[in-house]
């Protein structure tokens, strides 16, 4: 027999213990079972917008920039002569040199060629896309002063064209005297020649000509050399292939869209190779106006090659807006990405978005990114675009939008919306995520929301993203490091309280940042007026049938919430108590947490409104949110001053069929009943007990931990011990350690703390003989290392079993031993 002492002494009664000195790896893992859990919740859905266009349906802009339009080659300036950096020039302070005339008496312009009087009725016999280059072609004005080139340059031959003009035919040599940036490219045969050169007159002789172009040749002899290779060059190989262009877009023959598209990339390689692509080409005019009417063909296919090319010619102005508006129309269609999957277009995209300035091209580039945001919907097309440093491109860009005037506010906010998208987008893809930290993406889109926090489409696009990414702890650990983002968070919770998909995204990510760091959740907490965002946007969404608001809970001036679903107000309700119940673990917000009323009273209203059938979630996270507050047990807690009311709405859990509820609730009832002799009172009182030794049957071992904490601690009051063994809990509890004890030490010993409470100094009245022996079985058993950790087959995971068993069974399976064998 063992002394009176020993056989009196009492286990402590069940309280999850939260430790935070452990230094073993099992006392570490073991906080998986502490009272204090981290609730886990799905992101939201995000649906693809099946309809490709700047703006979703649901977008608040007025005066948005259009999806749809037409372009034709109608709409594109041929000249193309404003210069790149979209700047002004300052006039010229100088007066122009007048070139010498052949005669004296004549004026010194005759020599010009004039426009041509005659009307394009003498083709009639042309028709279709040859009409409209011959329209293209017309001329009504001379060519105006570019940039620093002297007059005399403009109006006398280049000097290269001396050698060529005995072998080039007139027309041509005519042609090259006179480019300039609105000057029609020269005719291929000397009867078309003659057609543009005589405007009703004698253009002027050869020899007034050959004149001008000896004095131009006195030049410098290296741009001479230079010319001569260039005009040798297009005279030889880019002259022959804008002729065979118009040629074949004339003929309209079958696979004539393949045979331009050949000769566009045949173009576009002979420029690369000869360095005359960008703005360096001279004769880029000649070029352009050839491609230009092609777009009137109407050909995807051709469109983007012909697109390609003029950017690669880095046209400006109204050709470069109209260009990408082209290219954004060709995108609209899912069945043209194939187009863009083997065409590198997006090279000259990325390359638009890297050098073009926002006040000059803001509208270029908002249909730019356009494309991309409609790209990236594509998947294949998507890894192409992180192939092509998509990301860092976007970054570059977003800085820029940040630092615009505000006369450029409205158009960078507009390009903003469509960048977001396209980087949501790319979100999707895992091997974007070291790419968003790498650049730094995540904190430039705090500074987005800041500069523009009112807008919503912005502010959605950029929730979406931090969502995604704050799934993952590298993105979480870059945007928790990023100053402020918890105040900038809170703020758009409160200014956007209306809007539910922003809602609900905003507390998704904060519920992902406060799940693993004690720091994101102190940070959050000490944020002003954290506390009366989140109730406010708990008590706006708890409301959703217009229940009075009880007294305790804030109130607010604010409108009231439009109408949203019911799965929807609980979507909110959700991830908003994911982020209570994961911030209160912290120990120094808990306690402040769990006196206030506020909090307590919209908790317990939520467990009254809803049925576990309807928002079962929602109940879960309610449950565990009160749970990980009634840690905290102070005077001064609202927990524990509603303690019985808590204790009945946890009922409904409890018989529910829902195993996750029922779990919930068995954790609240074992740290309310830790402390509570009402508790405990209640508990036997409404027949809880009963279902709890039910659970003992569970094959669920946090199920039989969690009521066998509860057993444990009605098992402290001696009247209780006869109703639990009436319900067979010494057998259940002799079943469970059998059955599940060498796979969890933990719960083995838990279950010896139950029989320790259980069987007290009465163990000969309360366990039979078959039970008692069956139980030193077990326990001799378990206490020999040897068999007790043969069953762990897993190495790694050895020292951890070993850890347990040495410190959560062996102390308190040795005393229960003890106990039984002086019987």
């Amino acid at each position: 027999m063992a002394s009176k002492e020993t056989k009196n002494e009492i286990w402590s009664p069940f309280i999850p213990r939260h430790n935070t000195l452990r230094k073993t790896c099992a006392e570490i893992i073991s906080e998986a079972r502490q009272s204090l859990r981290v609730q886990f919740t799905q992101r939201p859905f995000t649906p693809r917008d099946g309809h490709r266009q700047l703006f979703g349906r649901t977008s608040l802009r007025d005066d948005r920039p259009p999806s749809t339009f037409s372009l034709h080659a109608q709409h594109f300036d041929t000249s193309d002569s404003r210069p790149g950096s979209g700047t002004r020039l300052s006039p010229l302070n100088y007066k122009p040199k007048v070139p010498v005339p052949c005669d004296d008496d004549e004026n010194p312009f005759k020599t010009l060629p004039k426009p041509p009087t005659e009307n394009l009725e003498v083709r009639r016999g042309l028709t279709g896309v040859r009409a409209r280059l011959l329209r293209a072609r017309s001329l009504t004005t001379l060519p105006p002063v570019e940039g620093h080139t002297d007059m005399k340059e403009r109006l006398n031959p280049d000097p290269g064209q001396k050698q060529l003009s005995a072998k080039q035919p007139f027309g041509a040599v005519h042609g090259a005297v006179h480019s300039g940036p609105l000057k029609a490219r020269p005719r291929r045969t000397a009867s078309k020649s003659n057609k543009i050169m005589k405007p009703g007159g004698d253009s002027g002789p050869t020899e007034c000509k050959a004149e001008r172009r000896t004095e131009l040749g006195k030049g410098d002899n290296t741009s001479g050399s230079e010319e001569d290779r260039e005009s040798l060059l297009w005279n030889n190989v880019i002259d022959p292939l804008l002729q065979q262009l118009e040629s074949v877009a004339a003929g309209s023959s079958q696979g004539s869209v393949g045979r331009l598209c050949d000769l566009c990339d045949g173009l576009h390689g002979t420029l690369a190779e000869a360095d005359m692509l960008g703005r360096r080409c001279k004769r880029r005019s000649g070029i352009l106006q050839t491609l230009f009417p092609l777009i009137d063909l109407g050909s995807a296919q051709l469109n983007l090659h012909i697109a390609k090319l003029c950017l690669a010619l880095c046209v400006s102005g109204k050709n470069l807006l109209n260009i990408c508006k082209l290219i954004f129309q060709i995108s609209r269609s899912e069945s043209n990405d194939i187009l863009f999957q083997n065409n590198s277009i997006i090279d000259s995209l990325l390359g638009v978005l890297s050098s073009e300035d926002v006040s000059a091209s803001g509208e270029a580039l908002l249909y730019c990114v356009g494309t991309l945001k409609f790209l990236s919907g594509n998947s294949a097309i998507l890894r192409i675009m992180l192939d092509k440093n998509c990301i860092g491109v976007a970054q570059k860009l977003i800085q820029k939008l940040c630092t615009v005037e505000n006369a450029d506010f409205t158009i960078a906010g507009y390009i903003l919306v469509q960048l977001t998208a396209t980087l949501r987008n790319l979100a999707d893809h895992p091997d974007s995520r070291p790419l968003f930290v790498c650049f730094s993406t995540l904190p430039s889109l705090c500074d987005v929301l800041r500069r523009h926090c009112t807008d919503q489409d912005i502010c959605t696009n950029i929730s979406r993203i931090y969502s995604k990414l704050s799934s993952y702890s590298e993105c979480r650990l870059a945007l928790a490091q990023t100053p402020d983002c918890y105040q900038l968070f809170l703020e758009l919770l409160s200014k956007h309280h209306q809007k539910q998909d922003l809602i609900v995204r905003l507390l998704f990510t904060l519920g992902n940042l406060t799940a693993k760091s004690d720091e994101s959740r102190l940070q959050l907490f000490q944020c002003d007026g954290c506390m009366d965002t989140l109730l406010q946007l708990y008590s706006n969404y708890q409301r959703k049938d217009n229940t009075p608001m009880q007294k305790g809970a804030c109130s607010s001036s604010k409108p009231p919430t439009p109408p949203v679903s019911a799965q929807e107000a609980d979507d909110v309700l959700v991830k908003l108590v994911r982020v209570l119940a994961n911030m209160c673990i912290h120990p120094a917000v808990g306690p402040s947490m769990a006196t206030n009323t506020a909090c307590i009273q919209l908790l317990m209203e939520t467990l009254e409104l809803r049925s576990v059938q309807e928002s079962e979630e929602l109940l879960v996270n309610v449950a565990a949110t009160i749970n990980n507050l009634s840690f905290y047990q102070e005077e001064s807690s609202a927990i524990k001053h509603n303690q019985l009311i808590i204790s009945k709405l946890m009922m409904k859990l409890v018989l529910s069929s829902c195993m996750n509820a029922m779990l919930e609730a068995t954790r609240v009832y074992g740290n309310l009943s830790s402390k509570s002799k009402d508790v405990r009172d209640f508990i036997m009182q409404n027949k809880v007990h009963q279902f709890l030794v039910t659970l003992l049957d569970s094959k669920s071992t946090e199920m039989c931990f969690s009521a066998c904490g509860v057993l444990t601690n009605l098992a402290v009051d001696p009247p209780n011990r006869v109703c639990l063994s009436l319900e067979g809990a010494p057998a259940k509890l002799v079943d469970c350690l059998r059955d599940l004890g060498p796979g969890d030490w933990q719960l083995a010993g838990q279950v010896c703390q139950a029989m320790w409470n259980l069987v007290g100094d009465d163990s000969e009245k309360l366990l039979d003989t078959q039970e008692r022996e069956a139980l030193l079985e077990i326990l001799t058993t378990y206490l020999d290392q040897e068999e007790a950790l043969k069953w762990i087959e897993n190495e790694d995971l050895k020292d951890f079993h070993k850890a347990c068993w040495e410190l959560e069974f062996l102390p308190v399976a040795h005393k229960l031993v003890k106990v039984l064998q002086t019987v």
